[in-house]
């Protein structure tokens, strides 16, 4: 990897060095992205080509590899030595990159206050700029359409959710609330013990309470699998022959309906619903039923006695009980049109839930909750996060808007689980209408992370740059 990277930065060199040789009526900015891209920096800077340099770092090196391993690492930031902690992770040669291009820049940014932070700590330079990373808004346009679009993708989420439970026990769909956290499998990182530990905590209020709505929370994504699981896949195939034994009698039903109806008479029980097709639904419901419980996770794990995910949902007993209002869905795989299970996008996935959670301990930026909010899906973040960091400073009444920023950099671990718990617990009791409401306003929001406006901040460090480099660049 570093070989590759170093002739990459090289191979950049050369080509600025021709460009900027080059009789030109424009004065040139090169903008670089990460450490990969780095080692070209400290040549130019050696070099003395007339070229102005942009360095943005989206997550220093360092800060990746302490964070993934250490649940104190805000804690002691302050206190790491660098040099020594790049050594021990056996990264020096590729944080000394990212170091000196950081130092060779003309302006140095990252995308986030949070980055910040750590870049000023670990490569040893203040950021000039922060670069918010921006969404497409395009891509997830709707229109008018988005509220229909829930509905159609609920619908779905529905028939795996009775395809799921409804072989074990049934609940009422219609009062059934989806709540989902997504990202790679870093259980701490993603903030994937929060989420969890939320759910615990919320099924102890809902079970004190009279009636409670139905909760599914969904944990999306990529573990160690070996399979599909088969009871799960045969549930889901056996709902798929019970809904087109479903069809098959409906389309009949209609010609013998209008048929009776037509000759002046209703029809009977027995006319509309014929006695081969009671035979089939017996025969087919009773295939359905099941006595064993609705699974926690939908595959057969590779690791399944070390798996943190589910260890964490063993230890808090969240076995989808009958007597539970809360419900889990451990998914080990993205989710995908391919998926045997569901049958639909990511995209399509989240549409089709009320709100998405990403309780992050460590997120440079974070792209789920903005993406949510962009199909009209309210979402939850933290300050540790670059995007919660941008809402706090730049979005007044955020959760007006259905953005809740969790504060996780000044407060336990136990008090952030205890208000997302109290945030879910108000969103539960919401009114429908109330929660269409919601969903109009954070998808109006989304304008605010267009690309379109965002990029605005490329620009004006791209110009500082240039302003900087006007000592030695030719006129």
């Amino acid at each position: 990897e570093l070989n590759s990277v170093i002739t990459f930065g090289f191979a950049v060199f050369e080509f600025l060095s021709i460009l900027s040789s080059l009789p030109r009526a424009k004065k040139i900015v090169a903008h670089f992205h990460e450490w990969m891209a780095g080692v070209a920096l400290p040549r130019i800077a050696h070099c003395g080509l007339p070229i102005a340099t942009v360095f943005t770092t989206h997550a220093t090196l360092l800060g990746r590899y302490v964070a993934s391993n250490n649940p104190h690492f805000y804690e002691q930031l302050d206190w790491m030595d660098p040099d020594e902690t790049a050594r021990r992770y056996n990264i020096f040669p590729r944080f000394s990159i990212e170091r000196a291009a950081a130092h060779s820049a003309t302006v140095f940014t990252t995308i986030s206050e949070v980055t910040a932070r750590e870049a000023r700590r670990f490569l040893g330079r203040s950021v000039d700029a922060i670069l918010p990373n921006g969404i497409n808004v395009q891509r997830f346009t709707a229109l008018h359409e988005f509220q229909n679009l829930h509905l159609k993708y609920k619908e779905k989420i529905h028939e795996f959710v009775m395809g799921h439970f409804f072989p074990s026990y049934r609940f009422d769909l219609d009062r059934t609330i989806y709540l989902f956290t997504s990202g790679r499998y870093e259980y701490t990182n993603k903030g994937m013990d929060v989420f969890i530990e939320t759910l615990y905590r919320l099924n102890q209020r809902l079970k004190e309470t009279i009636d409670p709505p139905t909760v599914v929370g969904f944990i999306v994504t990529r573990g160690w699998t070996k399979n599909v699981n088969v009871n799960a896949l045969q549930n889901h195939l056996r709902l798929e022959d019970l809904d087109s034994i479903c069809s098959e009698l409906v389309d009949g039903m209609r010609k013998r309906l209008l048929l009776s109806v037509a000759g002046g008479k209703l029809p009977s029980y027995e006319e509309l619903l014929p006695d081969d097709f009671q035979a089939r639904f017996k025969r087919a419901m009773f295939q359905f039923k099941s006595k064993l419980p609705p699974s926690i996770v939908t595959h057969d794990m590779g690791n399944d006695s070390q798996d943190a995910v589910l260890n964490h949902l063993r230890h808090r007993r969240l076995f989808n009980d009958p007597n539970d209002p809360v419900k889990v869905i451990y998914h080990p795989e993205f989710i995908t049109h391919a998926s045997p299970l569901f049958n639909l996008d990511y995209d399509q996935f989240v549409r089709g839930c009320h709100m998405g959670i990403f309780p992050s301990y460590y997120e440079p930026w974070g792209y789920t909750p903005p993406e949510c909010l962009a199909m009209g899906i309210p979402t939850v973040t933290t300050d540790l996060s670059g995007f919660g960091a941008y809402v706090l400073n730049n979005i007044s009444n955020a959760q007006h808007h259905g953005i809740s920023v969790l504060n996780r950099s000044t407060q336990s671990a136990d008090q952030t689980i205890e208000d997302l718990t109290n945030h879910v617990l108000r969103f539960l009791q919401l009114s429908r209408r109330e929660r269409i409401q919601l969903r109009n306003r954070a998808e109006r929001l989304t304008e605010r992370f267009d690309w379109a406006v965002l990029a605005e901040h490329y620009h004006k460090s791209q110009n500082l740059a240039l302003e900087r480099a006007l000592n030695y660049l030719p006129a």
